[in-house]
């Protein structure tokens, strides 16, 4: 893995979120699937964590975004964490997951991913979290990958495209999204390697 990508890990991360604004806006939900390489050079889904988030101290909590997750963040069956034990909670197996890979960081694999990685980065300064994980800027994303490769850019009709089975209800979650991100980033780079593996030398 580590000579694959550079000395980085490629950790699969979608969030769901109060609003566009990393700063103002309540992270709701987080998850982060890591990935696993087989002797081949094949990736695979080797992990799935996930958090709902409590809205932090002061959060704004913008309406359209509410009913577009479908998120209630004051509901009283929500479990949910503070967001410095969210964070902990998906950045200490990305961190062991580093370290068994032989990796130097972890890079954030997502569709549309600065979203993604904006709101983490906000919310580990915020929570005062000094090792956070993933590179400061650099990202995968999958949404330009499945431009090249399938001609969509849209999560669920990439998914589809790749062959990978979508539900429209279960959408707009972070976990379900971070899993179907991983299963796409996963079909587009195995793809890649049957590719080079087939070439005429």
């Amino acid at each position: 893995m580590a000579t694959r990508f550079r000395g980085y890990l490629p950790v699969v991360v979608d969030v769901e979120t109060a609003g566009f604004n990393p700063q103002k806006h309540a992270l709701l939900e987080i998850a982060a699937v890591i990935l696993k390489m087989d002797e081949r050079g094949f990736l695979a889904i080797a992990e799935v964590h996930s958090a709902h988030v409590k809205p932090f101290p002061g959060a704004e909590l913008d309406q359209a975004a509410l009913e577009f997750n479908g998120i209630n963040p004051h509901h009283p069956l929500r479990i949910a964490l503070e967001e410095k034990d969210a964070l902990l909670k998906i950045f200490q197996p990305v961190r062991a997951a580093i370290k068994q890979n032989g990796c130097t960081r972890a890079i954030l694999v997502g569709h549309n991913p600065a979203f993604d990685l904006s709101f983490v980065n906000a919310a580990a300064e915020r929570c005062g979290i000094k090792r956070n994980p993933f590179h400061p800027f650099s990202t995968f994303d999958t949404a330009t990958l499945s431009g090249l490769v399938f001609g969509q850019t849209v999560l669920a009709k990439a998914a589809q495209a790749a062959g990978i089975a979508w539900d429209a209800k279960e959408a707009h979650s972070a976990r379900y999204d971070a899993q179907k991100t991983a299963e796409l980033f996963c079909a587009i780079v195995n793809r890649w390697e049957s590719l080079v593996r087939a070439a005429p030398a």
